[in-house]
């Protein structure tokens, strides 16, 4: 089985859609929300439990998989999917975001035009990353859907800088599918005898240009214009404010080819995944669900509320009524609260199963509103 992606209905009155994605992994019915496994883990969760949530993809990063436990270690597991236990789609990113992240600490991190050398945050020890590089260690990571090695600005950026980061993005963009294809002619079903094959593994360009509208449109359609199997939008959730974040959407959807996926990066907001749902995007990433959780932090329809607070002490109601995830169908905001106040380890597995059923709850019903032409109709009860 190959990578392929079907729309299925289209809402007549904004951008929105639904769909799936066929990866050798298994499908995923868009729009999907993708949680974080940042080292191949979602924190506290087993596979099972994602499963039962009804994550149907999620997210691993290079970069931590390249320091720890290494790319050479996985490989020897049969890839992420067995050193996981995780038999769905997994998609990996370039290692991009985590690499320029550290740049904040301009000692840790060299950029040139031909990649990067940094320092790890772990030890100390100098590595460099380059597009062939990356896309080889996810290759041998083995995930369903691997993102182009690009120049991810930090924010504020000036004009000049954006446009040296475009450049070096865009160069970087062949180079990575000038590998990737290579990659894929040896390693997938082109093989020649005798070598083993793999499954197909797609490959999203990936949209930069921070917040300058000619950027952003530039990137969109050079992108557009190769053949990638999809399209990642980075550089929205490294500081912008939320009109930026739509702006940047205004800007670049309507110039994506419409019969490749859409993946926005890092973001997930409740408003944010109406507004992302709504420009067209099919697939996006967000570990806020999860990193709230492990706060205290619970979804519930109304508001968030904060279970550390001595108001849920006598509360023997669930997390949210209705709700008919694990944690709300066997335990109380009280015992909850509990948890939390002993930092008993099974509060953070608890609050995480249900903020991450709660966000997959919304997103199943936003399909449903969409195939119904009710998307707006969903937006407003919600919002």
């Amino acid at each position: 089985m190959s990578f392929s992606f079907t729309i299925w209905h289209r809402d007549s009155k904004t951008r929105a859609r639904t769909g799936v994605i066929t990866t050798p992994h298994g499908t995923i019915q868009t729009p999907a929300f993708v949680p974080v496994g940042t080292q191949a883990s979602v924190k506290s969760l087993t596979p099972d439990e994602l499963s039962t949530i009804g994550v149907q993809l999620y997210f691993v990063n290079t970069y931590h998989m390249y320091l720890r436990p290494g790319i050479e270690i996985v490989k020897k597991a049969g890839g992420l999917h067995t050193f996981m236990g995780w038999d769905k789609p997994l998609m990996t990113d370039s290692g991009g975001f985590q690499v320029f992240s550290l740049a904040r600490k301009a000692s840790l991190v060299k950029i040139s035009d031909d990649g990067v050398e940094f320092q790890s945050h772990w030890d100390g020890s100098k590595h460099v990353f380059t597009p062939e590089k990356s896309m080889a260690w996810q290759w041998d990571l083995g995930s369903d859907i691997h993102i182009a090695f690009d120049d991810c600005t930090a924010y504020p950026v000036t004009r000049g800088a954006a446009e040296k980061s475009l450049a070096r993005t865009h160069a970087w963009a062949v180079r990575s599918l000038t590998a990737h294809k290579l990659l894929s002619s040896r390693l997938g079903s082109r093989v020649k005898p005798g070598m083993t094959k793999r499954p197909y593994q797609a490959l999203y360009g990936s949209v930069q240009g921070s917040v300058y509208e000619d950027l952003r449109k530039a990137s969109a359609k050079f992108v557009s214009s190769m053949d990638f199997d999809g399209i990642a939008i980075g550089g929205v959730s490294v500081g912008e404010t939320k009109k930026e974040m739509v702006d940047v959407l205004d800007w670049v959807t309507p110039l994506l080819p419409d019969e490749k996926p859409r993946h926005l990066l890092g973001v997930g907001e409740i408003d944010d995944i109406f507004m992302m749902i709504e420009h067209g995007i099919d697939t996006f990433d967000c570990v806020q669900p999860t990193r709230l959780a492990r706060v205290g932090t619970l979804y519930e329809k109304r508001a968030a509320i904060d279970i550390t607070k001595s108001k849920y002490e006598k509360d023997f109601g669930p997390i949210e009524k209705n709700c008919v995830c694990y944690t709300c169908q066997h335990f109380t905001r009280a015992y909850v609260h509990h948890l939390f106040h002993v930092k008993e380890l099974l509060g953070y597995r608890l609050a995480s199963i249900h903020n991450l059923h709660f966000i997959h709850r919304l997103v199943d019903e936003i399909r449903v509103a969409i195939e119904r032409d009710q998307f707006l109709d969903c937006k407003a009860k919600w919002l």
